[in-house]
């Protein structure tokens, strides 16, 4: 079965593999206006937050956001708008792991000292 998506959607996976969280969050939150109920959504656009945070210094919002965007992947089922939401959840958790505990910032100049976050690429499921 074929899913239809808003183009924004689609544009987010895009940027996201990209690297380009800034532009994620925006086409993200374009889709989450019109849905604000829609907690995977809001999920997304948190995970996409938190990694921009991070790779600026904000360690604490980075924190933060991963935290959210865990909660709010859990309550879907595992296969939700073509993604893997235990893929979503466990990288969120990963990330978590991998940040600093006693850290809030650091200068945008010492970022290239935190550890790497892992990586993953986001790529719609089919027959999902």
């Amino acid at each position: 079965m074929e899913t239809d998506y808003p183009l924004a959607y689609y544009q987010f996976f895009i940027h996201f593999n990209e690297g380009d969280y800034y532009t994620c969050h925006d086409l993200i939150e374009e889709i989450w206006m019109t849905d604000k109920q829609n907690l995977f959504l809001k999920g997304l656009l948190q995970l996409s937050v938190a990694i921009y945070h991070y790779e600026y210094g904000n360690v604490k919002g980075a924190r933060l956001m991963f935290k959210r965007a865990f909660e709010c992947f859990e309550p879907y089922p595992r296969f939700y708008w073509g993604l893997d939401t235990v893929e979503l959840s466990t990288y969120a958790r990963a990330c978590l792991n991998t940040i600093p505990e006693k850290v809030d910032t650091v200068p945008f100049e010492e970022v290239c000292q935190l550890p790497s976050l892992p990586e993953i690429y986001l790529y719609l499921k089919e027959d999902v």
